[in-house]
This record gives C-alpha cells, structure tokens and sequence, in this order.
C-alpha cells in the first residue's frame, strides 16, 4: 500500500526567520533540507510528501517552493496567507494558486496571544478567499477553545474545507473526555478532517486509543498520516516516530489503513492534479 507523509517542513534560519524558534535549541535550530529526508523517505517507501509552512510570512513559503522544485517527493505545498489583511490575503492568494504544487494554506494561529484570532471579522473575510476558491485550512489546534471556534467557523463558512493538525493535541495522561467530546463536534461536520501527526506522548505510551477515537469520530476517509518531521526529531527522530504510527494504523487492515496511507491526503490536496 502506498505512503504519503501528509505533513512535514524543511527550514533554514541561516535564511528565514523562525521567531518561535529558539536558538539555544540546537535539535530545532538548524537547517532541515531534502538531504536529511531523502533516506528517510526511501527506508519507508514513503511514495511523496505534503511540505506545511513554518512562519507566517512570505519568505518561508517563497523558501519552500524553491525547495521543492528541486525535490519531486514534494507532492504537495501548504503555504502561508495574511488572512487579516484580505486585499493582500488576496492577490498573495492568487500568486500561489498560480504555482505548480500550491495545495493549501496555513496560519501559525497557535503563536498568536488570542485564541478566537479566526473569528475576527477580517480573518473571516480572509478565509472566505479560501472558501471561495476551494483551497483548505490548515488548523492548528493546541487549546480547546480552537476546536470551539473551528465550530464557530464551521457556521460561518460552510463550504471551507479544514484540517485538524496533529488530532488537535491529544491530553496523554490526562483525561481524554473533553478531548474526544470537541474532536467529535467538529468531526460531524464532513468537510473537516484530521491529521494523524504530532503525537509524542512520553516513551511507552500506547498511541492506538488514540488514533481508535480519531478512526471512530472521523472514519479512515477523512484521515490521513504526517511525521512532522524535523519536529519528530524531539522525540527520537522520523523512524521511530513514523514507524510507530504506520504500526497501529496497518494493524487495522487494509479497509482503515489504506486511505490513512495515502488515499485521503491525495484526495484532500487534491495531489497531483497541478503538475510541478
């Protein structure tokens, strides 16, 4: 069955500011290139990759175009768009949409003080660009009140397509209610989805009750596998952190793991249908 890691980075902040970043964290803090994945795309068979922004601002989206020009494994770009700012929202927008690879956009709305950023009117408008032209939300959802206000979105903006970032950071050791009880309010609506990644419980941890919840409330045609890699490196590196994952979701069979593998993401992205 064919793989698809549907959300990894490459950065360089020798070139690109990272202001999230800190510098004494040399694991973090350094350039990641198709160098450092390559191997590790073919020791898993992992046929292509969706490559997700890293910093809310041009340059780094403008870096990962010309990165992945020179690495066809990048299947797929989701790229960054001033959402509160809707006039440039929207001919950065249009820019993109003209480039080969452009799949969809991101904000790093968790480095942002205000949880309810995306219900500000003019964010509205911003993502309505999005909803307009059919391109997808990524989401990144650390706080419970970010799954509460994708509902909110979900009222506003109907037709916008979104997924959830790493399962919207799962509670390990805590209690999974109010987790699970968001993820399936927003889960009814079908035109969002959710990402298997980012998971990095402490050592031992077994991740299948987890991804179990995800499969219940989403179904495998709405989820799909990311590494998100090189931030996997905090937690032993992108083997074991892919393995582990590829591990639980083959242990449901073909019927789940397929679409997880490869299926969804291709389907969501829309990969392939823009030549790069």
């Amino acid at each position: 069955m064919p793989l698809i890691d549907a959300h990894q980075h490459f950065w360089d902040p020798s070139a690109v500011a990272y202001p999230w970043m800190d510098p004494a964290d040399t694991v973090i803090h350094r350039h990641y290139g198709p160098e450092h994945l390559a191997p590790h795309l073919e020791r898993h068979g992992i046929a292509g990759t969706v490559l997700v922004q890293s910093a809310d601002s041009d340059e780094d989206t403008d870096a990962m175009f010309a990165v992945a020009a020179g690495f066809p494994a990048v299947l797929g770009v989701v790229g960054y768009v001033p959402l509160e700012d809707p006039a440039r929202a929207a001919d950065r927008l249009a820019e993109l949409a003209a480039r080969p690879g452009f799949v969809g956009v991101r904000n790093l709305i968790h480095d942002r003080p205000d949880p309810d950023w995306l219900l500000r009117p003019e964010v509205i408008d911003g993502l309505r660009l999005l909803e307009r032209a059919d391109v997808p939300f990524d989401l990144v959802a650390v706080l419970p009140r970010h799954l509460e206000v994708l509902l909110e979105l979900s009222e506003l903006l109907p037709e916008l397509r979104v997924v959830v970032d790493h399962l919207a950071a799962p509670p390990f050791g805590a209690d999974p209610g109010p987790w699970r009880e968001r993820l399936a309010a927003v889960a009814a609506n079908p035109r969002v989805h959710a990402k298997v990644s980012g998971l990095y419980p402490e050592p031992g941890t077994d991740l299948r009750p987890w991804i179990d919840t995800a499969v219940e409330l989403f179904g495998p045609d709405r989820l799909m596998l990311g590494s998100d890699w090189p931030i996997a490196e905090r937690a032993g590196g992108f083997d074991p952190v892919w393995s582990a994952l590829v591990e639980v979701v083959d242990g449901y069979g073909p019927d789940v793991a397929t679409p997880l593998r490869s299926v969804t993401a291709r389907r969501f992205y829309r990969l392939g249908e823009g030549a790069r």
